[in-house]
C-alpha cells in the first residue's frame, strides 16, 4: 500500500501479463503505480500525473517506448523523471539507442525487478522529487 511519500511510478507495457506482474511487484514495495498498455496512453498519463519515474517497454504498437521517452524529455518538466526501459532488446546498439532516446537505464527482460526498484529508489532518494 502506498504511503504519503510513495514513489509515483508509471508503467507501460503492451503485454497485459507482464504489466500486471510489474504492478503487483511495485505496489507490494510501496510504490503508487499507474499502468497502461501503450505508448500514447503512457504519454497522456505522464502529462496528467507527472510521476517520479516511468518504466517503459520499447516495442509497443503505435507509439513505442523510445518515442515516449523522447517526448517526455522534450517537455523538460522539472523535476526530470527517471526513465527506465524494460525490453526484450538485448544488443549493445539497442541499449545505446535507448540511452540516446532519453532513458536513464535499459534493463533486458526478464528484468531483475529488485534492481529496477533500487535504481528508481536511488533516483528519488537523491532529491529528484520532494513533494507530490
Amino acid at each position: 500500500m502506498p504511503t504519503r511519500n510513495a514513489i509515483r511510478l508509471l508503467i507501460a507495457d503492451d503485454d497485459p501479463n507482464i504489466l500486471a506482474a510489474y504492478v503487483l511487484f511495485f505496489d507490494a514495495h510501496g510504490c503508487e503505480t499507474k499502468a497502461t498498455g501503450d505508448g500514447a496512453d503512457a504519454l497522456t498519463e505522464y502529462c496528467a500525473w507527472r510521476p517520479d519515474a516511468v518504466v517503459l517497454d520499447i516495442q509497443m504498437p503505435g507509439m513505442d517506448g523510445r518515442a515516449v521517452a523522447r517526448e517526455i524529455r522534450r517537455l523538460q518538466s522539472a523535476p526530470l523523471p527517471l526513465l527506465v526501459a524494460v525490453t526484450g532488446l538485448t544488443s549493445r546498439s539497442e541499449q545505446a539507442e535507448s540511452i540516446r532516446s532519453g532513458f536513464d537505464y535499459h534493463f533486458v527482460k526478464p528484468a531483475d525487478l529488485p534492481a529496477v526498484l533500487a535504481a528508481i529508489a536511488s533516483h528519488v532518494r537523491h532529491g529528484a522529487t520532494d513533494d507530490s
